[in-house]
């Protein structure tokens, strides 16, 4: 992370000179207090932001808190200490929950209602949706008086310009990954749409809820507010939305071919209260060629997974051909149920007769791949109990059952590598993990996917080596002829220093009451080989991630911080004097 770059001294600002900062400032605003302000002016009538300003400072509120001295300064243009000038970009927060809570809400549902996931055999530049999404989000840069281009349907650029030279990029996303619409069922058994936002409880569900629709739509109001209250900016803003985040990762690379690198970079894609480091993302990817099956008994005809190498489903499903379909669903139902008992008996298992069709179904919890810990991951379940059949239920072997036995074998229930003997961690960055993920089957061949996240502690190459020669002798040793592709990022690992970093902690962990110390995540976001990158939220550590499980959502209370809290580091990071 380079903290070198030349700072720009600010000029004289429009509504107010600002102090100069050379010690950490904190605002006079709890969090117990935001919130009460919050609640006090939330069915109020408000106009502006000065106007929300005046009427803070005349409440008991505000005159507990002791916050007249803040906005007359302020109010009156004259200077303000750091503390003061914390205060006011605090307000600023808070302002934007009171006055654009209800609209961002809307937006975000708008949003969501557009299924932005790959299409097999359509370039995502070329999916008719990302066109749409496109045109809306065009529409809201355009009604919000900022700056939009659309980078050959790849990147869009919406910006927000100020006096100086240097560039703070915002990094959000517009594609999801791929949904299974029958798996998005409530425990009450309420079916759900994943492209329109169900609202129940706090809960909003819906696939773009978390990940990451929400960062897209809490920086476009967050520069609006900026822009149309005219508040001082010492640089500018780039929102950057990728379209490609969840597959190939492409677009932002190609967007960065063609224009300049921002000098500061913050995915709102990621986790509170400042990540700075990243575990390396990696694929190893197993292709076993389909071949005829061979003996006798029932055959595996078809196997399902995850839709995305960095999803962990909630369900897997094998399919088996026999003559005797009744009988061998129940003799596949009393040995699954005894696998069930013997390997935790966390998930469930069952059986349907379909035709001279088996289906067996195995039900765990699904997450994002970078979580493995939180989730039941059905896949690894499902391609264990296959593996293991033999002796209780005739089956004919082929391609799956290759694939199960190389599953069993070298990954099997653990994600910490430990079966293949991969296993190491950092003290700070966590483990290693892989996790059986993706399962893809065309006309020639089974795609298995194993997901990898790597902290510092050993080099990639040296990680790549080591897995393929491990996975080449057991291949020499079980006669099963399988391909592999493997893929290994470098981890991000960040040294925090300068008035910017700093700045991001301490917005958020007030906002949240934090404990004030950077984090790490399992997570990969755009920002990872870029200057200055670190991860500004949106997601809270301390709670399950929903991003790419069924049944995403985002609490109404958390997106409505979310806002409040970028609203206020676009200001404050926006009037630092230097970073």
């Amino acid at each position: 992370m380079d903290f070198s770059l030349k700072h720009l001294a600010v000029t004289t600002l429009l509504l107010s000179s600002l102090a100069s900062i050379t010690t950490p400032a904190f605002a006079n605003i709890s969090a117990q207090q935001g919130a009460a302000i919050v609640k006090t002016f939330s069915n109020t009538s408000v106009t502006d932001f000065r106007q929300f300003l005046a009427d803070v400072a005349k409440s008991d509120l505000g005159k507990a808190a002791n916050l007249g001295p803040a906005i007359s300064a302020f109010q009156g243009n004259t200077t303000l200490s750091a503390e003061q000038q914390n205060e006011i970009h605090r307000l600023l927060g808070l302002y934007a929950r009171v006055k654009y809570g209800q609209a961002a809400t809307e937006t975000l549902k708008e949003l969501v209602a557009i299924p932005t996931f790959r299409k097999d055999g359509v370039a995502q530049h070329e999916n008719p949706e990302f066109l749409k999404i496109a045109d809306k989000i065009k529409s809201l840069a355009e009604a919000f008086n900022l700056n939009f281009r659309n980078i050959d349907n790849r990147v869009y650029e919406i910006s927000l310009e100020g006096s100086g030279d240097e560039v703070v990029g915002i990094h959000a996303h517009a594609d999801v990954v791929p949904v299974t619409p029958d798996n998005w069922v409530l425990k009450d058994g309420t079916r759900l749409d994943p492209f329109k936002v169900t609202q129940v409880g706090d809960r909003m569900y819906g696939r773009g809820t978390e990940d990451d629709k929400n960062g897209i739509v809490v920086a476009l109001y967050a520069m609006k507010i900026i822009k149309e209250e005219k508040l001082p900016l010492a640089r500018n803003f780039k929102l950057l939305v990728d379209t490609t985040e969840e597959t190939t990762g492409d677009a932002i690379p190609y967007y960065f071919e063609r224009n300049p690198t921002p000098n500061y970079n913050l995915a709102l894609d990621g986790g509170y209260p400042v990540v700075i480091a990243e575990k390396g993302y990696g694929t190893v990817m197993a292709n076993f060629t389909r071949r005829a099956a061979q003996g006798k008994g029932a055959e595996i005809t078809a196997l399902t997974g995850g839709l995305a190498t960095n999803q962990i489903p909630s369900t897997s499903v094998a399919t088996f051909a026999s003559d005797k379909p009744a009988e061998l669903a129940a003799s596949l139902l009393k040995a699954a149920t005894d696998y069930a008992k013997r390997n935790g008996g966390n998930f469930e298992v069952s059986t349907q007769v379909v035709g001279k069709d088996v289906q067996l179904t195995f039900t765990g919890v699904s997450a994002h791949s970078s979580e493995p810990e939180s989730g039941v991951n059905p896949v690894a379940r499902m391609l264990g109990f296959i593996n293991g059949l033999d002796g209780k239920v005739t089956l004919k072997h082929n391609h799956i059952t290759d694939a199960a036995r190389y599953a069993a074998d070298n990954w099997g229930l653990d994600y910490l590598g430990k079966k293949l003997g991969i296993g190491f961690s950092d003290a700070f960055m966590g483990p290693l993990t892989a996790s059986l993920t993706y399962v893809g089957m065309d006309e020639k061949t089974l795609k298995l996917a194993v997901n990898l996240r790597v902290p510092v502690g050993k080099t990639t190459e040296a990680l790549k080596t080591e897995i393929a020669g491990k996975l080449a002798a057991w291949s020499k040793k079980s006669h099963i002829a399988v391909a592999f592709d493997y893929s290994i990022d470098e981890p991000m690992y960040r040294n925090p220093e300068g008035e910017w970093v700093k700045a991001l902690l301490a917005v958020a962990s007030e906002n949240l009451g934090m404990e004030h110390k950077y984090g790490t995540s399992a997570g990969a976001t755009s920002v990872h080989d870029l200057p200055n990158g670190v991860q500004f939220g949106l997601a809270m550590p301390d709670v399950k991630y929903t991003g790419h499980n069924d049944n995403e959502f985002k609490t109404v209370e958390q997106f409505l911080l979310d806002l409040q809290i970028v609203t206020e580091m676009m200001g404050r990071i926006g009037q630092l004097p230097k970073l």
